[in-house]
């Protein structure tokens, strides 16, 4: 896989790349302070709060990819891509919430949230659109 030639996907990756770093430095960031202790108050809900921030952005992203790209057809499986990506966090987080109120399955998740379940359909939702439609669309 070489470099995109498409200005609307070469846009994408820079966003994705650079929001996932804020994550990543972010999100260790924050552990590191947690686990030394060294915060409270509001400070720690902010902080605490922080890594989501960079994934929201990634949401973001997406979202702007999916205004920026001129080719219908492309866009159309973006958007397959996303509402596949949506129906299966909701439906994944629904089972969980409902085994989680039966006191089948521990509270928490272990830190596997609505925005990981998302990033996973939306991997989903490509191989859907390449095994439905043949193609994987230019994020792939």
């Amino acid at each position: 896989m070489g470099t995109p030639k498409n200005p609307a996907v070469k846009r994408y990756i820079v966003r994705v790349a650079t929001l996932m770093t804020l994550y990543l430095v972010a999100l260790f960031t924050a552990k590191w302070i947690f686990n030394n202790g060294a915060v409270e108050g509001p400070l720690a809900y902010a902080l605490a709060i922080a890594p989501a921030l960079p994934l929201i952005g990634v949401f973001w992203a997406v979202m702007r990819y999916i205004t920026e790209e001129s080719d219908e057809y492309l866009r159309m499986l973006v958007v397959r891509q996303c509402l596949f990506a949506t129906g299966f966090c909701l439906t994944i987080v629904t089972i969980w919430q409902w085994l989680q109120n039966f006191d089948l399955v521990h509270p928490g998740n272990g830190g596997f949230g609505a925005a990981f379940f998302w990033f996973i359909g939306l991997g989903f939702g490509a191989l859907y659109n390449k095994l439905t439609l043949g193609d994987w669309g230019n994020l792939w």
